[in-house]
């Protein structure tokens, strides 16, 4: 089902170059709020930046596909040295596609990592790629994001009917 997370990681740091490795994954698209920092955050953990360091050394491909304006993005992503695409309007794959371009990887090698089902799930889904799902790093201050949280809810709840994990 489009909606119900296909896996579900406690956060960015639990997804290793192996797993990614196993399913063939080459390169990762990343959003920002509540996967690498918490929601509308500009503080970076210790430990994403040493799983960004790992990913790297790993020589996974990374770049930042936000529905964030660049004067949320552009500072983050400079800070941690990650290539950018804001104004993504996920779930709609027009980002992802930019992402492709830019990284020059085919789709079967590609993977979105997120926290949310009604923009970085289902735009993976519909562009044809992984959605590596995260636990959201912080409590959501954005009221937009508290509603679609309500109403993500049901898809959770088929994720562990399922026999759904948090890895």
């Amino acid at each position: 089902m489009l909606l119900t997370p296909e896996i579900l990681y406690k956060s960015v740091s639990h997804i290793t170059p192996a797993i990614l490795a196993e399913s063939g994954i080459t390169a990762l698209v990343l959003d920002v709020d509540n996967t690498l920092t918490g929601d509308e955050s500009q503080i970076l953990d210790q430990e994403v930046v040493q799983w960004l360091d790992t990913m790297r050394k790993a020589g996974v491909r990374l770049m930042i596909v936000s529905n964030n304006k660049p004067a949320r993005v552009q500072p983050f992503a400079d800070r941690v040295g990650l290539a950018w695409v804001p104004k993504a309007r996920k779930p709609l794959t027009t980002g992802l596609q930019i992402a492709q371009k830019r990284l020059g990887t085919p789709k079967s090698q590609m993977a979105m990592v997120g926290d949310q089902i009604f923009t970085d799930r289902l735009a993976a889904a519909l562009f044809g790629i992984r959605c590596l799902m995260v636990l959201p790093r912080t409590k959501d201050v954005n009221r937009a994001i508290i509603i679609k949280r309500f109403f993500e809810k049901p898809f959770m709840a088929n994720y562990y009917r399922k026999g759904g994990k948090v890895l």
